[in-house]
């Protein structure tokens, strides 16, 4: 008889577990970080497809998109601190609400423009010096199963190429870009960005969908403050099969990785 008395203690004791390791894991997202996957090409060499890292949530404070399914119920942002220019940044798309990854390059009230494949703030060209070429296997990436854009053309197994070079921002913060072929968005008018928005680009500037698409166009267009999420400060994982379980596949020299 003990037995079964004990049963239905034992089966709330482990409901009671489950609720709580929920609820804690919950929390944890919510206010500290949160997990994500690099499912594109759009910020190499910076960040590969299988890079898993965590978003800081504390960088900026919070919104109603730190909340799993957008439901913090409050509006506008609390505890917030500014992001500063070059921060490679999660955040929720305006428009479709899916989530993003990109390089913040325009603050509130810049100018940005793209002039032969240079980016100008305010006016001013920002600084570039050649950083040789990065290359990677002409293959299948990711779970999508995506080949890479190169500006050779490599067979299937072949050496994949890109132009690489090191851009300076006016606050001094230095990243890769890569270029691969010349198009519309190497020359673009004026952006502006409106008072309490953002303006972001890839660091694989020919194969990405940013602030220089507008959103009725399928792009990202200028971002409030409000569907930023956090900063990405660490590669923790990374794989480049189509699962985190082949292990042959596994990129130790980027485990626990600071994004630049």
């Amino acid at each position: 008889m003990a037995s079964k008395a004990e049963k239905p203690d034992g089966i709330m004791e482990t409901v009671k577990t489950v609720f709580w390791a929920l609820l804690i894991a919950g929390v944890f997202r919510t206010l500290f970080f949160q997990p994500f996957w690099i499912p594109s090409g759009s910020m190499k060499d910076t960040l590969l497809i299988g890079d898993f890292l965590f978003v800081n949530k504390m960088a900026y404070g919070y919104s109603r998109y730190s909340c799993p399914f957008s439901a913090c119920p409050f509006s506008g942002r609390i505890l917030g601190s500014e992001p500063e220019r070059g921060d490679v940044v999660v955040f929720r798309h305006p428009v479709n609400g899916n989530d993003f990854i990109k390089r913040l390059i325009g603050l509130p009230g810049d100018k940005i423009q793209m002039k032969d494949s240079v980016l100008h703030i305010n006016g001013q060209a920002v600084k570039i010096e050649p950083a040789g070429v990065f290359t990677e296997t002409y293959e299948r990436q990711g779970s999508a199963g995506t080949f890479p854009r190169c500006s050779n053309n490599p067979g299937v197994g072949g050496v994949c190429e890109k132009t690489r070079a090191t851009e300076t921002l006016p606050n001094g913060v230095s990243h890769d870009i890569l270029d691969i072929t010349k198009q519309a968005q190497d020359d673009t008018g004026v952006y502006v960005v409106p008072e309490g928005h953002y303006f972001f680009m890839g660091d694989n500037r020919d194969n990405s969908t940013d602030s220089r698409f507008p959103q009725n166009a399928g792009g990202v267009g200028y971002v409030p403050f409000e569907n930023i999420i956090g900063r990405a400060d660490r590669i923790m994982f990374s794989s480049a099969g189509k699962s985190l379980f082949y292990f042959w596949t596994w990129r130790s020299d980027r485990f626990f990785k600071a994004v630049q």
